[in-house]
């Protein structure tokens, strides 16, 4: 059966002007009423190897069930000649040939060379674009213009002067964040407690949301453009339009200073203020960070194992007397996961886990009977599949808006970026996440029994004395990777 495949990107329906339902269309006259299947890739790159209908087209191809290609034009089915190379190589194989609409390329050697020709010819157009794209932005920029709106929070944007005006109610904020954060007077310590006092008064932020995370109010605090100075070209993000779209992690890099194009924009912050605010930034680790009032022998090794938080150890008062607990509740402003307010007394799990310690200790040769006995397997089994379901759903999420930037030409395009970006951002750390646990996982697998014994017996040595606090948390560390805590109170601990 013959497959017809199509593809536009973002960028090709804006400035080319031809959509899939046109490439289709030319498919469709090249081969009459013959039976055909349709493959189609919306708003996807090119350059990008890894696109759903491209990868549903090749598994055809592979079953057997596809005999034929018709594509409109080479650079459809990939603008990187490698690819096109790559991909005429496993499709002939299967003893499938691809024709295009848009050229003819007879299976002899003349017309191979001329198609490889015609590939290189099409990457070249590409580079050439972005090329003069980049050159076009930069000219604009010497010349005083910003690039577009990017959200800069405390400003509008003035489209036929191409620059950014002041927006007065968004503008107060700006002014009300940096005169908290640089009079020693204010009643709101640091940044954490400025984003907590912005969401409780009920300013919405820039994307209209009611809640402020405190690396929003970081930004706009280490943002010079409030000075009136907006810089351009001061990140190398080449290659990332390729990397979002293929799902990888984008990367951002600072160019060189001298290397920043400055475009003036009416100012909202004195210089003088802003760089006390640099100065508070710098120090404000030191400036705000409490002492710890308390000892916490557990702290960084206890989760939740409903929820997945951590769990850290706090002070709260209970009927009228102050305890100590360790709670998987974050108050950070902005937190992503709050928690299921899972507790478990200090006292209480301290003690329980230090007598697992010494029984370890003291009979050494069972600890792999005891790690046999934990469930920590499963547990890590559970996480990876819930991570990978959050993945796949990120993923969905991603291609739906680009879909639909792909077929509408009404749409906010500073929104959608917005929301691409989100996903971006909370896909990179579902990632991360993910690997983490898998590697764990895998080392589980790896009987380190022995050398735990060893630890374990020369650990022994040192209880000959009384511990202090320290060494007691040093033992622990020596030992324990993690403590899983559930609701009802169980308690699991994971060795080494």
């Amino acid at each position: 059966m013959k497959a017809l495949y199509g593809r536009v990107s973002i960028e090709d329906q804006s400035t080319k002007g031809y959509g899939l339902k046109n490439q289709i269309d030319e498919c469709k006259k090249k081969i009459g009423n013959e039976e055909h299947l349709i493959f189609l890739d919306e708003g996807i790159s090119g350059e990008v190897l890894d696109r759903p209908g491209l990868t549903q087209l090749r598994e055809a191809v592979q079953s057997g069930i596809v005999t034929e290609i018709i594509c409109y034009d080479p650079d459809r089915l990939s603008r990187k000649l490698m690819h096109q190379l790559m991909l005429d190589e496993e499709f002939r194989k299967k003893g499938v040939f691809v024709e295009f609409v848009n050229g003819e390329y007879a299976q002899t050697a003349e017309g191979q060379l001329f198609k490889n020709i015609r590939g290189s010819i099409s990457e070249f157009e590409k580079e050439k674009i972005k090329q003069r794209t980049k050159g076009g932005k930069l000219r604009k920029a010497r010349e005083g213009k910003v690039l577009g709106n990017y959200g800069l929070y405390g400003y509008g944007f003035d489209k036929d002067k191409n620059t950014y005006t002041i927006d007065e109610e968004e503008a107060k904020v700006v002014r009300m964040i940096f005169d908290y954060f640089t009079d020693a007077t204010s009643p709101f310590k640091g940044i954490n407690g400025i984003a907590k006092h912005l969401t409780e008064i009920g300013i919405p932020t820039a994307k209209k949301k009611q809640v402020w995370h405190r690396q929003v109010v970081r930004q706009i605090l280490l943002n010079e453009s409030y000075t009136g100075r907006h810089a351009h070209n001061k990140h190398n993000t080449d290659g990332n339009y390729v990397r979002k779209q293929s799902g990888q992690a984008t990367i951002q890099s600072l160019r060189p200073q001298e290397e920043w194009i400055y475009v003036s924009i009416p100012r909202i912050i004195p210089d003088e203020q802003f760089n006390v605010a640099q100065e508070f930034l710098a120090q404000s680790r030191r400036r705000f960070a409490k002492e710890s009032l308390n000892q916490y022998l557990l702290s960084g090794l206890l989760i939740c194992k409903d929820c997945g938080n951590t769990m850290s150890g706090r002070r709260v008062k209970w009927w009228g007397n102050y305890k100590f607990i360790y709670s998987d509740i974050k108050n950070t402003a902005g937190a992503k996961v709050k928690g299921c307010g899972n507790y478990i007394q200090i006292d209480e799990i301290e003690e329980e886990v230090w007598k697992h310690i010494l029984k370890i200790l003291n009979e050494p040769e069972k600890i792999l009977q005891y790690k046999a006995s934990t469930k920590e397997r499963d547990y890590y089994q559970n996480e990876l599949e819930q991570i990978s379901k959050e993945i796949e759903k990120n993923k969905k999420g991603r291609q739906r808006l680009l879909t639909l930037v792909a077929m509408s030409d009404d749409l906010d395009l500073t929104e959608i970026k917005d929301q691409l970006e989100e996903l971006q951002s909370r896909e990179k750390t579902l990632q991360t996440q993910y690997n983490q646990l898998e590697e764990q996982l895998k080392g589980l697998g790896i009987d380190n029994s022995e050398s735990l014994m060893r630890r374990a017996i020369e650990l022994k040595l040192t209880l000959k004395e009384e511990l202090s606090f320290d060494g007691k948390k040093e033992v622990i560390r020596s030992l324990v990777k993690q403590i899983a805590v559930t609701k009802e109170k169980e308690v699991e601990i994971y060795l080494f």
